[in-house]
């Protein structure tokens, strides 16, 4: 590789990213196809991925497609034709928001819906064929030291690895974050989610090739099949004011069927009596709370950054969490492969995403209260998802699907020559 960026070539230290998860995994792919090597730093002695769903609408596809990802991944992901919206106390179907073909010719990619594990799998398969990646696992950051040329993290036992970049792509409770603004931390955001794999034998209706959301003021409920429609994710997001009495930061903890029950008790009995135990029906649900970040003043310091839930953590709305990871990486890649040196390129990285990022929070945080309606507000917005053509509807994201990976420099360039 040539160009302004050639200072942190492949004959220099590794770039080091904090978390093996989508975030860094991309990032170490999009590096490495400029021709910069890394170093993935991951907590967990055996990187694995959360038993759940996850939604890539098209600007999300577009990145595993630049980082030659997308046909290790393809045969495992369902291509739903639309979302449907419905009624959750009624079952009444309200919208049909296309996706399928019509959003697929309207973005240039498809919208995917897939098992997280079958993503994180795709990511690591590839990470572990780049001679220009190494994966250390069993690595928990504690410290972060940095002087003028160069960044260097410690973790729990002491061992510590240098290089000219550390990225934090450590998720929501992110230590290098923590290492940066101490007084930074996720705040409760009155809500949790409950998540569940079910077979699709098992799911009835909810095992449609469609995306399904269903609304009350209290909850509301979206499914979706996932590994080639043999299963069916779903998860069920409440209101619960009273969640940061109880929060954690894990999201692996069994629900309490109580709890979910009573979530559940609004909606209407062709979905409860396939999601409630009985029958001989008993999910693995698994339960988290949802948090917010106030907004950071900054996400560089020095030598380092934060990318994805590290930075800008995405309520589920949007269903844009991991999208939003995949955009971060790319860009951050093409960044600090065609700026003049690592100040530059992380300067220019908060420039081009931080704006975006902020959009989609709000619009996200807008999706949950619009959700969230209580008559008569409610009865207004099912009237207008009723009335209104769901390509219209649709159409009112194109801001967010139609998103495009760099076409600039260094990672134009790599793409075309490895593909």
């Amino acid at each position: 590789m040539t160009g302004p960026g050639h200072n942190l070539g492949s004959n220099r230290a590794p770039i080091l990213i904090a978390g093996g998860g989508i975030g860094g995994l991309a990032l170490a792919l999009a590096l490495a196809r400029c021709g910069l090597r890394s170093i993935v730093l991951e907590r967990q002695a055996r990187p694995t991925a959360a038993g759940a769903g996850i939604q890539l609408g098209p600007n999300g596809v577009r990145v595993l497609e630049a980082l030659g990802v997308a046909n290790a991944l393809r045969p495992c992901v369902g291509e739903p034709e639309a979302i449907e919206v419905r009624a959750g106390a009624s079952g009444r179907l309200l919208a049909r928001l296309p996706l399928g073909r019509w959003i697929a010719a309207r973005h240039g990619a498809p919208y995917w819906v897939a098992h997280r594990g079958d993503l994180h799998d795709a990511l690591l398969a590839a990470v572990a064929g780049d001679p220009l990646i190494e994966v250390h696992t069993g690595f928990e950051v504690a410290t972060v030291a940095q002087t003028p040329a160069r960044v260097s993290v410690a973790d729990v036992d002491g061992h510590r690895r240098a290089g000219p970049v550390l990225v934090g792509a450590d998720g929501l409770w992110s230590a290098v974050r923590a290492a940066l603004t101490p007084g930074s931390a996720p705040r409760p955001a009155g809500a949790t989610a409950a998540r569940t794999v079910i077979p699709a034998g098992r799911a009835g209706p909810l095992a449609a090739a469609d995306v399904g959301v269903w609304l009350t003021p209290a909850a509301h409920v979206v499914h979706y099949p996932v590994r080639r429609g043999s299963e069916v994710a779903l998860v069920v997001i409440a209101r619960e004011p009273q969640a940061g009495e109880r929060a954690g930061r894990g999201w692996d903890t069994q629900a309490d069927a109580a709890a979910l029950g009573r979530r559940l008790a609004p909606f209407h009995h062709s979905l409860t009596e396939i999601l409630l135990p009985g029958a001989g029906r008993s999910w693995p649900w698994r339960e988290w709370t949802l948090y917010t970040l106030p907004p950071l003043p900054a996400w560089v310091q020095g030598r380092v950054v934060l990318l994805g839930d590290a930075a800008h953590p995405m309520l589920p709305y949007l269903a844009q969490g991991g999208a939003m990871a995949l955009e971060d990486a790319v860009v951050l890649g093409d960044c600090l492969a065609s700026a003049a040196g690592p100040a530059a390129a992380l300067a220019r990285f908060e420039a081009l995403r931080a704006a975006r990022a902020r959009r989609i929070q709000a619009a996200s945080l807008r999706q949950g209260r619009i959700y969230r309606l209580m008559p008569p507000l409610s009865w207004a917005r099912d009237a207008a998802l009723a009335l209104t053509p769901g390509p219209l509807l649709m159409a009112g994201y194109d801001w967010l699907y139609g998103w495009h990976p760099p076409s600039s420099a260094a990672f134009s360039d790599a793409k075309r020559r490895g593909g």
